[in-house]
């Protein structure tokens, strides 16, 4: 389908899909070291440092709730954190994604929406007509024209991407974009972010989307930590094995920040914490020896059916098909995260 799409542009003499470019950002985007935040007595981020250079393509992974954009925010001057720094870099332009559709103008058609007034779009140096523009979203002159009330849920997703990508960045920040796209929108998307010549920081659940685009990731290990990987999120399970993530849960596991103080000279202090640590049932027991087992039975047919969704082959199916192995996917990683919650639970 990708395929087929290049030779329609070229068919129409377009250029190469692109985004708008911007004056190149300096080569350090972000410097963190030893940066924590915590919201009472919940850690969301300890003793968190990297450095994202120019170019570099950042997924960040994990769990809702685990503290995503939370760091997001820390790193982007939203949030400053109660330890450590952020050393932003230089003249950034940022474009968000803007997951709630509220960019776009009810009252003017798509062309509007894209042009805001202007006939022609600067696009990597080049300039180029709106309505050309357009038609490498997709969009033939009667969609681009067309009442944006009339437009389908796929042509808004697309007609919000021309939007993004026409306003110059060089540092894209797009927090869960798959969502709710359609399987030639997204192969349209994963284009657009693999030639973006500038930063990105990708907030995405879509594990294939993650390993077909970014360059490395940031993944909420759990207790605040988070983990710097190379690749995508195969790449992580690949770095990280079972035998290694359990012994990371484990060792996060407990809720002390700071070593105790000096006890008291009373004998009975000491015993004090005990009551709050409970003996394991038989089931309970039981179920804790199995989880390990279960983790990497689900680990293991999602990287299966991760490698079938990325076969281009995959999308010749009939469509109920390839619902059916999405479904199947998200399923996957909920029974993954409730397994993990649970395995920390017992443990």
């Amino acid at each position: 389908m990708r395929r087929e799409r290049a030779e329609r542009r070229e068919q129409q003499g377009s250029v190469k899909l692109a985004a708008a470019g911007a004056e190149k950002s300096g080569r350090k985007v972000f410097e963190a070291k030893n940066v924590g935040f915590a919201f009472g007595d919940r850690v969301l981020v300890r003793d968190f440092s990297t450095v994202i250079q120019r170019g570099d393509k950042i997924g960040l992974i994990g769990p809702n709730g685990s503290g995503k954009t939370t760091l997001l925010k820390l790193l982007l001057g939203d949030l400053q954190p109660q330890s450590g720094s952020v050393q932003v870099g230089t003249n950034l332009e940022v474009a968000f994604f803007d997951q709630l559709r509220g960019a776009l103008r009810e009252d003017w058609n798509a062309l509007d929406n894209v042009s805001e007034g202007r006939e022609f779009i600067e696009i990597n140096g080049s300039r180029k007509h709106v309505m050309g523009y357009l038609q490498d979203f997709l969009f033939s002159p009667d969609r681009a024209l067309a009442p944006i009330t009339k437009l389908s849920g796929g042509e808004r997703n697309r007609l919000l991407l021309a939007k993004l990508f026409a306003k110059p960045s060089n540092l894209l920040v797009m927090d869960e974009p798959t969502n709710d796209l359609d399987v030639e929108t997204l192969e349209l998307l994963e284009e657009l972010l693999i030639d973006y010549p500038g930063t990105l920081i990708l907030v995405s659940h879509d594990r294939a989307f993650l390993d077909n685009v970014v360059t490395s990731s940031l993944v909420m290990e759990g207790n605040g930590r988070v983990g710097d990987y190379v690749g995508g999120y195969t790449d992580w399970l690949r770095q990280r094995p079972m035998s290694a993530r359990i012994a990371a849960a484990a060792a996060l596991s407990s809720p002390k920040l700071t070593p105790q103080v000096a006890p008291s000279p009373k004998p009975a202090a000491p015993a004090a914490p005990a009551p709050a640590r409970r003996k394991l049932g038989f089931k309970e027991q039981r179920e804790l020896e199995q989880l390990p087992g279960r983790i990497e039975s689900l680990d293991a047919e999602l990287a299966a059916l991760t490698a079938q969704i990325q076969d281009p082959a995959f999308y010749r199916q009939p469509a109920e098909a390839v619902t059916a192995a999405n479904a199947r996917l998200a399923a996957l990683q909920a029974e993954l995260e409730q397994a993990y919650a649970r395995w920390n639970e017992l443990e």
